[in-house]
């Protein structure tokens, strides 16, 4: 689990700092690149080194051969020849000389296979198993002189890499001898360590200072957009006075002038809409608060009418009704125009109290039921056996039960409607659920938008004012909650309101989830 939550922590920090990326993909390819080209310098040193040595070592055991057999034909000329023993001694010693003065390498002067018996010799211990059999077989079949790489291995135990040179030789009154000489690679492989040793020092070297280069070259990019990351949030939460500051005139500080003046436009722009706002708020205000005097002259005037409506002609009769009716949506109009010119001037407050929702979610279905019989549906309350409390505006979450409740009668289509209540430890949802004519995906985002209706063609059987399920979101919002919808032609549809259980918390998980349920 920690492991986990490190890894996470890990990948956040990666993905969300850019001069970290950069300076750490830039030493990734510089490392790649230095190791590709450090590889090729050891081997173009190590094949030219090895390449020096083998000619060096090629003329050397030429020359020791032919100075070899000349001391082998000369010891043959005299009147007392010496023996085999003798010869072979004075050979491996003018070996010894010649390597001590011209450079250090051992000698096997080793008899034909065919010879047995015959003495043989070697300098400084040096083992005859340091000869690879696949060059004494070569150097035997083709009489000549043959070379390769080999272990040099020593009586006394060291081991170590060379190249062993054989060649023929021809001891008098005796038969042919196989001269090795053995080169050993020390120096080489001391240098070709010290390269690689500084080819590393090097490239460590390069890759810190490439590194730090990285990482002053992203700062002097990154932190400008830092900066206006930190200005573009400030500007976000309202403080429109923030501006980035211009230094020099290179692409960044451009960048950060035309950055200023966006944000000064912006300013200028919110300013004024906030202006024009703030005139359309006072105007609905105002409009709604001197429609109310004519508005109850008229409700008076209607309601003397409507009582006297049956000393009236039918005609006359039906039209003091509509009257009545159409001054009451009217007044409603007025009152719902209120209350958003209140919500969108921000002073609107909750009277936040503890209560029973479910208690609350029973009245408003009881109170709505001879509309529900009406309109030939029925509603049905699926909530716990246990009071469910919330604190909350108690009058505004009513309203919001009662405007989905009534927007479920209106599209139900004298159909079932399913009203649940249910909640955990965070959060309580209510749940309408109609199963009506349902709406189409593309008309599910502006459910909550001012006067719109999905169906204009489709006649209002309640009287509604077209601001009911907004001024219910803007409710949910105040209260910390929101409201879900899902809907399908067809299939009905299913609001969600879910509110935090204390205005302390927030919504941790949703008890119910909008669908086809």
């Amino acid at each position: 689990m920690s492991e986990n939550l490190e890894r996470s922590k890990l990948s956040l920090i990666w993905r969300r700092n850019l001069r970290l990326r950069l300076v750490t993909i830039t030493v990734v390819i510089s490392s790649i690149a230095l190791g590709g080209l450090g590889v090729v310098l050891l081997q173009q040193v190590t094949g030219g080194l090895l390449a020096a040595k083998e000619q060096s070592v090629l003329t050397e055991a030429t020359a020791a051969q032919l100075e070899v057999q000349r001391l082998l034909n000369a010891s043959d000329t005299g009147i007392g020849a010496p023996n085999v023993t003798r010869l072979v001694d004075s050979a491996i010693t003018a070996i010894a000389v010649r390597a001590g003065s011209s450079g250090s390498y051992d000698a096997l002067l080793l008899a034909d296979p065919k010879l047995s018996g015959m003495p043989e010799r070697g300098t400084r211990l040096v083992s005859e198993s340091s000869i690879p059999l696949e060059l004494r077989t070569a150097v035997a079949q083709s009489g000549r002189q043959a070379w390769t790489y080999t272990l040099v291995r020593y009586d006394d135990g060291p081991t170590i890499n060379g190249i062993v040179v054989g060649a023929p030789v021809i001891v008098p009154r005796v038969g042919e001898y196989e001269l090795y000489l053995l080169f050993p690679l020390t120096a080489e492989q001391q240098t070709v360590l010290l390269v690689r040793s500084g080819v590393g020092a090097t490239g460590i070297a390069i890759l810190i200072g490439l590194g730090v280069l990285a990482w002053f070259v992203t700062s002097r990019v990154t932190d400008p957009i830092r900066q206006a990351v930190q200005v573009a949030g400030q500007l976000a939460s309202g403080d429109l006075d923030q501006r980035l500051a211009v230094r020099g005139d290179d692409d960044l500080a451009r960048l950060a002038t035309s950055f200023n003046n966006m944000a000064e436009s912006l300013k200028s722009q919110i300013t004024r809409l906030e202006h024009l706002s703030t005139l359309q708020q006072q105007f609905v205000s105002d409009v709604s608060h001197e429609l109310r005097t004519p508005l109850t002259t008229v409700r008076m005037a209607s309601e003397m009418i409507y009582d006297s409506r049956a000393q009236l002609d039918p005609e006359v009769a039906r039209s003091a009704e509509l009257l009545r009716n159409q001054v009451d949506r009217f007044d409603l109009l007025l009152s719902d125009l209120l209350e958003m010119s209140k919500i969108d001037a921000g002073v609107t407050i909750l009277d936040i109290s503890p209560f029973d929702l479910a208690q609350l979610v029973s009245s408003e279905i009881e109170a709505a039921n001879e509309i529900v019989r009406n309109h030939g549906s029925s509603i049905t309350l699926f909530q716990p056996t246990v009071t469910n409390y919330v604190e909350a505006d108690s009058r505004r979450i009513s309203r919001i039960i009662r405007n989905l409740i009534a927007n479920a009668i209106e599209h139900a289509d004298e159909k079932q409607i399913d009203v649940t209540v249910k909640a955990n430890s965070s959060a309580i949802s209510v749940g309408v659920r109609d199963r009506g004519q349902g709406m189409n995906p593309e008309d599910l985002g502006r459910v909550f938008d001012r006067f719109w209706r999905a169906d204009p063609a489709r006649k209002r059987t309640l009287g509604g004012t077209g601001l009911g399920l907004s001024i219910s979101a803007e409710d949910a919002k105040l209260h910390g909650g929101d409201i879900q919808v899902w809907a399908a032609p067809g299939k009905g549809a299913h609001f969600v309101l879910t509110l935090p259980i204390s205005q302390k918390n927030e919504i941790e998980s949703y008890p119910i989830e909008a669908g086809a349920k």
